[in-house]
C-alpha cells in the first residue's frame, strides 16, 4: 500500500463523508487535523498548493474532493 495521509477539518461535512467511508470500510491510515495544528496546514500548503480539505495525500501527492477520494480507496483499497 502507497503511503497515505488524509488532511481534514473536523467541521467539514465533505471531510466527515471520507472518514465515514473509511469507518464503514475498517480504512486505517494516518489523519492530520489543520484545524488543531498549524504545522499540519502549512504542510498541506507545501503538498498541494492550498489549504482545501479533505485531501489525501498518496505518496506525496494531494487527492482533493471527497468522491474522487472515496473511488480511490473502493479502487485501490487492498483491505487485510
Amino acid at each position: 500500500m502507497p503511503e497515505l495521509t488524509l488532511y481534514f477539518k473536523p467541521s467539514c461535512p465533505y471531510c466527515s463523508k471520507v472518514k465515514t467511508f473509511m469507518r464503514e470500510n475498517k480504512i486505517s491510515i494516518q489523519e492530520k487535523d489543520i484545524s488543531a495544528d498549524p504545522q499540519n496546514r502549512e504542510d498541506l500548503i507545501r503538498i498541494g498548493g492550498k489549504q482545501q480539505v479533505p485531501c489525501l495525500v498518496i505518496e506525496g501527492t494531494a487527492l482533493y474532493e471527497s468522491d474522487a477520494i472515496i473511488q480511490w480507496f473502493k479502487d485501490n483499497w487492498d483491505a487485510k
